[in-house]
Formats: C-alpha cells, structure tokens, sequence
C-alpha cells in the first residue's frame, strides 16, 4: 500500500510540477523559447499569464476541483458507476464542481471547457451533443481523479471517465485519448516500467492509428491527437522523469498540458520519492497540500469501490 500510495502521489504531484514548468513556455515555439532560455529547466512562472513562481493552471486547478467532487459524492454515488445504471447525482456534483471552479475565476480555461460549464450551467444537460470543435484535450488533462478512485473497477473507470469528459468535450477522439492514457495511468500506477510503457504504447497507437507518434511530427498544440503524440513521444524516449519533462516543455505550444500529463505518467512510473525535490519545493505550498489530502481520499474511495463490487 506504501508503494502505491507512493506512485499516486507521484502522479499527482508529477501533473502539478508539469504544469508549472510548462506554464511558462507556453504558446511558444522550440526556437523562441531557445532564444530566451537557453533550455527551459526550471520554475520560474511568468510566461503569457504572469504566473506566480509555482503557480499551477486549469490542468492542475480542474483535476482538484473534480477530485473534490469524487470525495464530496463518495463511495455510495461512485459505485453507481461500477454499475449498468449509474445515478446522475455525482454528474451534477462535478458539474456543480466545475461551475464553482470557473466562477472563481482560474487563471485559465479552455474555450471548450468554458462553453461546456455554460452549457450545464444554463440547461443542467450532462452532456451536449458530439462537436467536431471538441477534439481538445481539457478532458484528458483533468481525468487523473477518475483514474484513482476507480483504481480497482475497469467498468467505473470507463464509464466515469467519459461522462465527465462529455460534460464539455464530446468527440470520439477525446474519448479515446482520455480512457487511453487513463489506462496507461492506470499500468503504471500497478509497477510498468519503461519497456512495458513503450509496448502499451506501441500496441495502442495500432488500435487508434490516429495517434500514431513515430515518425514525431512535432505538433504539441491542445488538439488532442497532437497533445498525445507529445506526451507519447517524450514519455516512451526518456525513462527520467526530469529528461521527459524538460525534453516535452521545451516543445512549447501547449506546454502546461502535454508537460501535466508527462509529469503524470512519469510521476506514476517513478514515485514521489524520485521527484526533483528543487521542484517539489518550487509549487505552491497550497497546491502540494490539496493534491495530498486528495491522494489520501480518492485512494480510500478505490478501496471502498473494491471493497463493494
């Protein structure tokens, strides 16, 4: 349990660290950001938002607020979705979640997601209908509490991933990029080490050849296929946590999301213990807390989930 746990927070604290290094470079191309940096390697803030030094954004602000919503509704709503009805009531929750987040005023937020919080707030619809301008990657970004309450429960894994996703994105390839790296996750959380990453990964983009990432074409903007090409290409080149980050931010583009979700995955395959302290230290002590007492909880809702199949 101390090993998982571990990993978790690993995961957790990975996204946070990743989007704040990314954050800075963001909107910039490769050669921008080497005119200016040299090689971008540390937290420093700024960037086209004028962050704060370790001041996180909507990658790591909407994971919370959904892990929020997961503990708020516990155990009892989220076994729901283990089954072949689930209730509405913990959609709603996160919906609320999400409205509360947006009228607090992030630092950021998506077009899509702006308009698919508007839309619940509006009409209370859980899902709009499938748009080819949703192909973004908001709902990939935010699903890491997904993956750690239904740790233990592919079928509330599955079912719960796509409807929050479908809370503002509902295109195919959303779907599939959130419950493809939430499986991955999901491998490495349970022990994966790099070679069997790399086979996931070369397995996956076979059944989805739209995310096929080798030959790199370079594109790391927040269309989804472009954001998990990244995440992919970076993840599966460098087993160091810190070689994968650094190497995927300096890409720019959307480098607080692609750097979030290699943070992630990284953060997964090596454990909190191995994170680079110099950036551990460099977040926002709010942000670290909050993603702690979340890891605690939401791991306690996977043992609940497993605990009543």
């Amino acid at each position: 349990m101390r090993e998982l746990f571990d990993k978790v927070l690993g995961a957790y604290l990975g996204l946070a660290i990743g989007d704040a290094l990314g954050a800075t470079v963001e909107f910039m191309r490769p050669r921008e950001i080497e005119a200016r940096y040299g090689v971008h390697t540390e937290i420093v803030g700024g960037g086209w938002l004028k962050l704060a030094r370790g001041q996180v954004t909507d990658d790591t602000t909407l994971s919370l607020a959904l892990g929020s919503a997961l503990l708020q509704g516990g155990a009892t709503a989220l076994q729901g979705f283990a089954a072949t009805q689930p209730d509405t009531t913990l959609m709603r929750g996160i919906g609320q979640a999400f409205v509360q987040w947006l009228q607090a005023r992030p630092v950021d937020c998506g077009n899509t997601c702006r308009r698919g919080i508007q839309r619940f707030l509006l009409d209370g619809s859980l899902a709009g209908p499938y748009n080819p301008g949703d192909a973004g990657n908001g709902a990939l970004m935010r699903n890491l509490p997904v993956v750690l309450a239904t740790l233990h429960d592919e079928a509330a894994f599955e079912r719960l991933s796509l409807a929050q996703a479908h809370l503002t994105h509902h295109h195919p390839l959303s779907d599939a990029a959130t419950l493809g790296l939430g499986r991955l996750l999901r491998l490495l959380l349970r022990g994966a080490g790099q070679a069997e990453c790399q086979r996931w990964a070369e397995t996956w983009t076979t059944e989805h050849p739209a995310f096929g990432f080798t030959p790199y074409r370079g594109r790391a903007t927040a269309y989804v296929v472009d954001t998990v090409q990244t995440v992919l290409h970076f993840l599966t080149r460098h087993d160091d946590f810190e070689a994968a980050l650094v190497a995927t931010v300096n890409q720019g583009d959307d480098a607080d999301t692609t750097g979030a979700l290699v943070g992630m995955l990284a953060g997964a395959r090596c454990g909190a213990g191995r994170l680079p302290q110099r950036w551990l230290h460099r977040l926002q002590p709010t942000t670290v807390q909050a993603i702690t007492d979340q890891t605690s909880g939401l791991l306690a809702l996977a043992s609940c989930l497993e605990a009543h199949p």
